[in-house]
Order: structure tokens, then C-alpha cells, then sequence
């Protein structure tokens, strides 16, 4: 698959070239990725900003319908893109078809239906004055585009995360510049193929793709771009954050994370080893909202960390198409590298290794063992900085001031999770964390709940209606009565 850049409808050859994108899982080449070169870039903006004054002025509905058929071209091609997710992340086939189409599926279906974009604010009774006689002032609020986005998406969901900007960002009546992760850039492509299919404008859905750093700056420089939606890094969102400062730009912006999980020693044990347990294994640990900080209650600690230790023992590490996988491989030997290189880390800092903390013996493929570190504390690398994999570090703590104070010392504060039998005391404490979410005796999340981060972890807040919200600029109109 050698494949093009998606500009103002067309289908375009990059100028700088191709690159390889390699399955993580078997090492082979998926297909060539088109390298961008920042004039094709700039290009993708100017055909956006073309593009914004006749798709903003389109009927609502009509914007909504597209979506809906994007929705159904999405789940009826649902296997071979599911595939092809599957070769670019190494994700197993589970999480391919569910979690990564499956879930950019319903995003879409999602936006094909919206709330009301105006509404009437109650009329003011004003005195004469320096602004004019007295009267009834009525008021409208509406909800205008922001107009040009870029969209610059995370690796480890070439469907669902790129889904969750698109869609709404075209509902409000926006137009996009996306530009994917270079790891599997792929699948976006496919995307904007399906977003062809249902009759997305030219001009209205841009792709540009490039390892080079200059194509992510370009698509955040560019004059035409109005907002940036960035999924990534807090190193790379703060650079993203200057430029957009210089240009008065919109931003929305989900960051790293190093989620805690308060563990007190009434707890189902039970479900808080299961929910942590998705930290070891789904996306392989990449995935920012995972419970990597384990903060459990002195009582129930070493019964906790002997369950987790088992728990990650049992967890089957290998080829993701296989079904009785559970733990598929990292992105890159880069990251898997890096990942290990944390874990040797945490022994040097006196972290007990209790699971994982070898390679898997497979002969190709960038896995990485689900590996628990126990007695850590908070002062080490392990524990402050995001690992991005399958590796969770334990902390004792003696009561529920200390489990707070250990949660909040972090500059992370993206999703925290609270496991105790006391619901007025989960919710008391659930209040009290500096995070953007809570989970509450769960690790699952509600789709239509508000998602983004305190701190580090973000700025602004997307998924359900909120996400309409930060794609939109809020307009008053004001007449007299």
C-alpha cells in the first residue's frame, strides 16, 4: 500500500517522499506513508479555509447526515480497517474491531445528531443612560464555528481519537486539517476515504501526514488554522501552546497522565485488581487515562500488590491476532526500549520488582512483559514521570489524608480512580482529587461525561456535548424588545 495525501478532495503525491510504517507485532512493513512537505501542508489549510464559508453556512441537518453516513461506510468496511488498525498499533483484534473502529463508528453516529446551537437568554429591563433610552433588551446565544482545525492525533488509537476531533469539529460546521501520528497514519486515511464516500466537500476534510517535525509545525503556524486539537505529550503540547499563544489560536489539548488509584482497605479487591489490571494490558499500557500509580491502604497492601503480581503473571503476551492474547506489543522498538529502560530505572531508585522486568522470549515484535513495581515512592522517576506502557508502580498509605496528598503530588491530574466499599467516603475523596475525571469503584467511562485533564494533563474539555462546545465559539445577539 503506497499511499497519498488527502488535500482539497484530491488525492495527492507527497513531495517528500514515502516512509515505512512497520507492524510492531511482526516487524514487517504495513505500507508507505506519504511524507509532507510543509508548502503541502500550508495547502491543506488554505483548501480548508476555501472550504469554511460554504460548509459553515450548510444546514445543520445536512452536516449531521454526512456524519451518520460516514458512521454506516465506517461499520460495514469494519473488518479490513479493524485489520489494518491491527498492523499499524499491534492492538489484538478485540480491541482493533471494538475499541479503535468500532468506537470511531459510534463518534460519528454520535455527531449526526445535535443539540440545539441557540438559545434565548431572558430579556433584561435596562434604564435610560449613557447607552440610550430605557427599555427590554432579548438576547440570543449562539454557537458559531471556530472555523479551521487542525487536528493532530495520538498513535495509540489511529480510529477513535482522530474520530472524537472530526466529528464534532464538522457538526459545528468547522473544516479540519488532520494530521496523524506518524507511527500509523494509515488508518486516517482510510477514515477520510470513508468520509469521501458519504460526500464530505472538497476541501472540508484535510489529511497530511510526515515524520518530519516541520509538517506538525506547519499544520499549527499556518495563518489559516484557527484552533489546534491536539492529543500527545506535555512536552510537545506546551510547544504547540506557544506558537498557538503568538496567534490568539483556540486550543484544546489532552495530555499525559499518570492516573492514581486510591485503593482503601475496605475495597473490592476484586474489582480494583481488574480494573487495575487494564494498566498491564489494554493498548499494551499506552494509554494516558490507565491507573499506573497504585496508592493502597497499609491493611490491604501486601494482599494487593501478592493479587497484582499474580494477575500480571497470568496476562498471555504475543501475537495480537492470536484470541488468546491478552497483552499485544508497544508501537516501536524505540518506545519499547525506553519503557524498559524505565523499569531498570525503578530497581536502581529501590523499587521491589514483583512481576515482569524481562523481554518476552518471542522471536520478533516489540513486547514488553507487564511488569509491577512494588514499594515505590513518591519521589521516584517511576513514579512522577508517564512510562506510557505496561508497568504500575505501588505506594503504601496510612490514611485518607495521605492517599490524597500522594494522588495530588503529581503534575499530571488527568483520570484518578477511588476503590472503597464507602460510597459517601469514595465520593468525599473523589471531590478532593486535582484530576479532570474520577472513576469510582470503575475504571469505565461514561461517553457523554465532559473528558480532559487538570494541570499537565490539558486544557479544555471534549466527548458528548462538550465536545461541540470547545469546536465552537459562543455569539450574542442582542435587540431591543
Amino acid at each position: 500500500m503506497t499511499q497519498s495525501l488527502y488535500v482539497g478532495g484530491a488525492w495527492v503525491p507527497p513531495e517528500g517522499g514515502h516512509y515505512e510504517v512497520v507492524d510492531p507485532a511482526t516487524e514487517e512493513v504495513v505500507g508507505l506513508a506519504p511524507e509532507a512537505s510543509r508548502a503541502q501542508v500550508y495547502a491543506a489549510c488554505a483548501a480548508a479555509r476555501e472550504a469554511l464559508g460554504p460548509w459553515s453556512r450548510t444546514p445543520a441537518e445536512t452536516r449531521t447526515a454526512l456524519l451518520g453516513r460516514a458512521a454506516d461506510i465506517i461499520r460495514e468496511r469494519l473488518v479490513p480497517y479493524a485489520e489494518l488498525a491491527q498492523a499499524e498499533t499491534g492492538a489484538t483484534t478485540a480491541t482493533a474491531r471494538a475499541m479503535q473502529v468500532g468506537v470511531a463508528a459510534a463518534r460519528f453516529r454520535r455527531y449526526a445528531r445535535m443539540e440545539p446551537a441557540e438559545w434565548a437568554i431572558a430579556p433584561q429591563v435596562t434604564e435610560a443612560g449613557v447607552m440610550g433610552r430605557g427599555g427590554v433588551l432579548g438576547a440570543l446565544a449562539v454557537r458559531q464555528p471556530v472555523g479551521v482545525v487542525t487536528c493532530i492525533t495520538s498513535y495509540n488509537n489511529p480510529w477513535a481519537n482522530p474520530a472524537g476531533k472530526i466529528a464534532p469539529a464538522l457538526a459545528m460546521g468547522n473544516t479540519v486539517v488532520v494530521k496523524p501520528a506518524p507511527q500509523d497514519p494509515l488508518s486516517v486515511y482510510r477514515m477520510a476515504e470513508a468520509l469521501e464516500a458519504a460526500g464530505v466537500p472538497p476541501g472540508v476534510v484535510n489529511v497530511v501526514s510526515g515524520r518530519a517535525v516541520e509538517v506538525g509545525e506547519a499544520a499549527v503556524d499556518s495563518p489559516d488554522v484557527d484552533m489546534v486539537s491536539f492529543t500527545g505529550s506535555t512536552a510537545v503540547g506546551r510547544r504547540i501552546a506557544e506558537v498557538c499563544g503568538r496567534g490568539m489560536k483556540r486550543q484544546l489539548m489532552e495530555l499525559g497522565g499518570k492516573g492514581a488509584a486510591l485503593v482503601f482497605e475496605d475495597a473490592d479487591l476484586d474489582a480494583a485488581v481488574s480494573g487495575i489490571g487494564t494498566a498491564f494490558s489494554f493498548y499494551s499500557g499506552q494509554i494516558c487515562t490507565a491507573p499506573t500509580r497504585v496508592l493502597a491502604q497499609r491493611a490491604v497492601y501486601d494482599h494487593l500488590v501478592d493479587r497484582l503480581a499474580a494477575y500480571a503473571a497470568r496476562l498471555q503476551v504475543g501475537d495480537p491476532r492470536d484470541r488468546a492474547t491478552v497483552v499485544g506489543p508497544v508501537i516501536s522498538a524505540a518506545h519499547r526500549d525506553r519503557v524498559e529502560a524505565y523499569v531498570e530505572l525503578g530497581r536502581e531508585e529501590g523499587a521491589v520488582l514483583r512481576a515482569g522486568g524481562e523481554r518476552p522470549s518471542l522471536p520478533h515484535g516489540f513486547y514488553v512483559q507487564p511488569t509491577l513495581l512494588a514499594d515505590c515512592t513518591s519521589g521516584m522517576r517511576v513514579v512522577r514521570e508517564e512510562i506510557f506502557g505496561p508497568v504500575v508502580c505501588v505506594l503504601p498509605f496510612d490514611d485518607e489524608e495521605e492517599a490524597v496528598a500522594l494522588a495530588d503530588d503529581s503534575e499530571y491530574g488527568l483520570i484518578d480512580y477511588v476503590w472503597s466499599a464507602d460510597t459517601a467516603r469514595a465520593f468525599r475523596v473523589a471531590r478532593r482529587l486535582r484530576a479532570g475525571g474520577v472513576g469510582v469503584n470503575t475504571v469505565g467511562r461514561n461517553m457523554e461525561a465532559p473528558f480532559g485533564g487538570f494541570k499537565s494533563s490539558g486544557v479544555g474539555r471534549d466527548v458528548g456535548s462538550y465536545a461541540l462546545h470547545a469546536y465552537s465559539e459562543v455569539q450574542a445577539i442582542v435587540w431591543p424588545g
